[in-house]
């Protein structure tokens, strides 16, 4: 799961932790760079140290685990790229620096896209518990969006909000399918909407 210059985890401090950290790390890493589908229940254990009877015993299914990771992890990929709350930002300026961060990140070698969006989609089930994390964690960028519209005094902070989630999912996926990061697209376009909406410069 990235941060804002890359994946989140590194398999080299591992180690350091206790069993069911370290699956959780393991987890997130691998299923962020990997897929879910690919990442195997033994190649987990070995890069996280742990035997499979140990993973069962900690997690009752590989589902709990993957739901469990993204709920641990998910939430770093937002924090990552949102501006000091003691910054003297106004309410644009923040949303624009979080695309600032999101674009600089989309074009790391190390960017797989959004955790949250690639959860949801490799699962194709609504239902699953790492689905309905996915929507939670999603649910936060859209309230951050929401509140800055709301104090930039946005005509439709809402709907406003969810066109910014859209063009923040947009870039991962644009540079995904391009392999190459999308050099200041979603700041543009992010500006043309806050423009669109009435939350101007001042």
């Amino acid at each position: 799961m990235p941060n804002a210059g890359g994946t989140l985890l590194r398999m080299t401090t591992i180690e350091k932790a206790g069993p069911r950290e370290r699956l959780l790390r393991a987890a997130g890493e691998l299923f962020y760079r990997e897929g879910i589908t690919a990442t195997g229940v033994e190649r987990l254990c070995q890069v996280a140290g742990v035997s499979k009877r140990s993973m069962y015993q900690l997690f009752e299914t590989k589902d709990e685990l993957v739901a469990q990771a993204l709920e641990r992890f998910g939430p770093v990929t937002l924090a990552a790229h949102l501006p000091d709350e003691a910054a003297p930002l106004t309410p644009r300026e923040r949303i624009l620096y979080l695309f600032e961060r999101w674009d600089a990140s989309a074009g790391d070698p190390e960017f797989y896209g959004c955790p949250c969006v690639n959860t949801a989609t490799e699962l194709k089930d609504a239902t699953h518990p790492a689905a309905l994390v996915a929507r939670r964690n999603k649910r936060e960028l859209i309230d951050f969006f929401a509140r800055q519209a709301t104090l930039g005094g946005a005509r439709d902070p809402e709907t406003l909000a969810q066109q910014l989630t859209v063009v923040f999912d947009g870039v991962a996926a644009r540079t995904l399918v391009e392999g190459a990061g999308v050099a200041g697209l979603g700041v543009a376009t992010a500006a043309a909407l806050l423009d669109a909406g009435g939350l101007r410069a001042g």
